[in-house]
This record gives C-alpha cells, structure tokens and sequence, in this order.
C-alpha cells in the first residue's frame, strides 16, 4: 500500500497554457497501475483531451495491457493489423515512400462508426529527425468561441459520416499510384453512411464540442449539398484557427493518448527520406450524444 500511494504522488501532470494537452510524467506505463493512479490519468485525459507520456519503451504486451486499463479495444476497419496483433496498427513510412503521409487530413478516428472509439493511442518507436508533428485541434473550445445564434443552429443538427472519401472503392487510396509500406483495405464497406449530432457532449465534462471532419463527414441532414458544404467549410476552418490547435512534437518512446470525442488530428509530413515507425491502438468508445 504505501507504494501504491508514493506512486500516487508522483504522477506530474504539466498542462499546455491553453489547458489542451498535457504532459505526464512520474508514472511507469509498463507495469499495471494502481487504482488511484489510473484515476489521476483518467481524469488528466478527460480535462486536458491530449495526454502524452515521455520516455515509455513499451513492448507490444504492454502497450496492450496499458490500452485495456484505459478500455476495451475498438474496432480498427480498413487497414491490416500487425502480424498476431489484431488490436496493433503499425503506422509505418519507409524513407524512400513517395505516397503521402498516412493521417494528412483533419479528421476524429473512426467517427463513421456506431459507437467511434473514445480513445486512440500512439507509441513512437522511431522519430524522424525533421517533421512528423501531429497537430491536434481543440472542438471544445472551438464551440465555445461560437456566437450564441450559431450555437442555437447548430445544436439540432445530425451531420452524417463515412469512410468513403478515403477507403472506398473510388477513395483517396483507391486512386493511390506510389507503393505504400501499410496495407490498405479498400472496400465498398467504407461508403456506408452513419448519423451522429453535430455538437457532441462528452460523456465525463459534459461539455459540448463540434463534430465533424473533412476527412469522413460527407453532409449534413435536411440540408441540400451546397448548403451544408458551405456550414462545414465555415466550421473546418473555424475549428483548425491557430488558438484552437496544439503541435505535437514527438521523441522516441514517447506515449500519447487523445480523446475522439473532443478533438480531430492531422498528421504533418516533412520526413522524405526518414524512417518513422509507430504503434497504435483505440479504445472503443459510446454512442455520441
């Protein structure tokens, strides 16, 4: 027990200025933590949305074991999976790839899903020298900083979500023509549509963000194309402004763990001719309301 509590006190959280991000430290993720100390993680992660943890040389076992503390996996479509680990995604960009960087899009991972996971996790095992960032935006405060009247439109509202633009049979992928080290699973299964509501409230703040991506959603309910492509133009460049987005810059064997209820992320490139290697696993999350 007293070891358990020296753990306790120990876990340093060290906030952006912003409050969106933060960083841990103090903790051993390679080993299971103790029930306070997950609960000081949780609600780190649930108040700041983007959490990452410096110098964690984890091994697949435990980047899986720490993933199931935080919840149970979620289903990942449309990409193959490490060999003999159906939960591990390799994000993998061999130095001499010419196809873009996986992730260059602004998007909330999987939100065309039912239930779209709660949690992603990313392990960095190699880090390029140059680029790499990811960019992380705050949906929270991006809805905050709207004007009551638009808040009012915006509330009712069902935005409606596929894979489509990216792994359909006339996606992004599908049309891709330089080799790719990851396997990508084109399918017809990714033109599916799903409806979830504009604004989302996060089911531990109960606090409201926007969301919607350019990357999976595809319209807005009761709305003709032209004008919910005009709302949601208005809204991804509102949601990506400078004050709402954190960079991410990443080392070697550092973990990082957002939340997809509350924000999107974009991969950033600028590592041609560098190795990058990442793990990542998700969380399977609830139905948004």
């Amino acid at each position: 027990m007293p070891q358990q509590a020296a753990k306790a006190e120990s876990i340093h959280v060290t906030p952006n200025e912003s409050g969106f991000g933060a960083a841990i430290t103090g903790l051993d993720l390679s080993k299971p933590l103790p029930p306070d100390v997950l609960e000081a993680v949780r609600a780190a992660w649930a108040h700041h949305a983007v959490v990452w943890f410096p110098d964690q040389p984890l091994t697949h076992d435990e980047l899986e074991a720490f993933t199931l503390q935080i919840g149970p996996f979620g289903h990942d479509p449309f990409i193959a999976p490490m060999e003999g680990r159906p939960h591990i995604l390799e994000l993998r960009r061999e130095p001499d790839e010419k196809a873009r960087n996986f992730g260059a899009g602004w998007h909330s991972d999987w939100s065309f899903q039912d239930r779209p996971p709660a949690a992603t996790l990313l392990h960095s095992k190699v880090v390029p020298p140059v680029g790499g960032d990811t960019l992380y935006a705050d949906c929270t405060r991006a809805y905050d900083a709207l004007s009551d009247t638009m808040k009012r439109l915006l509330d009712g509202l069902v935005a409606v979500h596929s894979a489509a633009l990216p792994y359909g049979t006339k996606g992004v992928f599908a049309q891709e023509t330089e080799k790719r080290t990851m396997k990508i699973i084109v399918s017809e299964e990714a033109e599916k549509t799903c409806p979830h509501p504009l604004v989302r409230t996060h089911p531990v703040t109960g606090r409201k963000a926007l969301y919607v991506s350019p990357v999976y959603t595809v319209g807005i309910e009761g709305m003709t194309y032209e004008e919910s492509a005009a709302l949601l133009g208005f809204l991804y460049n509102h949601m990506t402004r400078d004050e709402f987005v954190y960079r991410h810059k990443w080392q070697p064997n550092m973990l990082t763990m957002w939340d997809n209820r509350c924000t999107l992320h974009f991969a950033d490139g600028g590592y041609d001719g560098h190795l990058r290697v990442m793990h990542r696993t998700t969380v399977a999350g609830d139905v948004p309301h």
